[in-house]
C-alpha cells in the first residue's frame, strides 16, 4: 500500500490487464474468494454494498484498488456513479484514482471534484509486454495530454528503464508526487540494478515530491551474489 494511503474503497473491483505481477489477483482468486465479493474472483464487477459505506473524515482514500476503474471493459455507468458518490463523501477527504489506462480520465472531466487525485501507473518507458495493458509510450502520452492539475505517478514495480527518457516522462506530465518501488512479490521482473534506481531518484528530487515504497537490490543482484565464487 501507499505510505500515505490510510483508507480503501472498492465500488468497483477486478482487472483484465492480467499484469504477472497483479498482487490483487493473486488475493482476490485465492483467500477473499470465500467471501461473497469476490466468490468469482477477479471478474470485474459493480459492487454495490460499497455505496453504503461511509470513508470518515480526513482520509486518504485509494479507490478501486482491488480493480482498475478505467479499463476499457468498465461500463461508463459504473464510473459515473462511483464519481458521483466521490462528490457526496465528507470533503476533508482526499481520493486517489489510479489506473493503466489513462486515456479514459479525459472522458469525465466534469466530474472530478477538487479532492480527487487522478493517477497513472508508468513502471518503465520500454514495452516489457508482462501485462495486457496500454504500453508505457501510451500511457505516457494520454496522461501528459490530460488537463487536469492533481496527478500522481506509481513507478511500481520498477522494470528497467532509460534513465533520460524516463526521467522527462515524468517531468512533462508534472504530477504532485511520484511513488517509486520494486516488486514486494518475488515475480523476476526485468528490474533495474539499484544503483540506477537510486539514480533515478535523486534526479527526480531536483523537481518533485518523490515518496518511496520497497527499494532494495534487484532480485537478478542477490541471485548473482550468492553464486559468486569464494575468493
Amino acid at each position: 500500500m501507499f505510505p500515505c494511503i490510510n483508507a480503501t474503497w472498492n465500488p468497483v473491483i477486478g482487472c483484465l490487464h492480467d499484469c504477472k505481477y497483479c498482487w490483487a489477483k493473486q488475493l482476490a482468486e485465492g483467500k477473499l474468494r470465500r467471501s461473497s465479493k469476490y466468490v468469482e474472483g477477479f471478474k470485474p464487477k459493480l459492487w454495490e454494498p460499497a455505496f453504503s459505506k461511509s470513508t470518515g473524515k480526513n482520509k486518504f482514500v485509494f479507490v478501486c484498488d482491488m480493480g482498475d476503474l478505467f479499463g476499457e471493459w468498465v461500463p461508463s455507468k459504473w464510473i459515473q456513479k462511483t464519481l458521483t458518490k466521490i462528490k457526496e463523501f465528507d470533503h476533508t477527504n482526499t481520493f486517489m484514482l489510479l489506473t493503466k489506462n489513462p486515456k479514459r480520465y479525459a472522458e469525465f472531466l466534469d466530474l472530478y471534484p477538487d479532492n480527487v487525485i487522478l493517477g497513472a501507473t508508468i513502471e518503465t518507458n520500454r514495452d516489457y509486454q508482462v501485462s495486457k495493458a496500454p504500453k508505457p509510450q501510451d500511457r505516457y502520452s494520454s496522461f501528459r495530454s490530460l488537463c487536469y492539475s492533481r496527478k500522481t505517478v506509481s513507478v511500481e514495480p520498477i522494470m528497467d528503464f532509460d534513465p533520460v527518457v524516463l526521467c522527462s516522462w515524468l517531468r512533462e506530465i508534472n504530477p504532485e508526487f511520484v511513488h517509486l518501488g520494486y516488486d514486494n512479490y518475488c515475480h523476476k521482473l526485468p528490474e533495474p540494478e539499484i544503483q540506477k534506481t537510486l539514480a533515478l531518484k535523486s534526479q527526480l528530487e531536483k523537481f518533485m515530491d518523490v515518496r518511496t515504497k520497497s527499494i532494495r537490490v534487484a532480485w537478478w543482484q542477490r541471485t548473482s551474489l550468492a553464486i559468486k565464487p569464494a575468493r
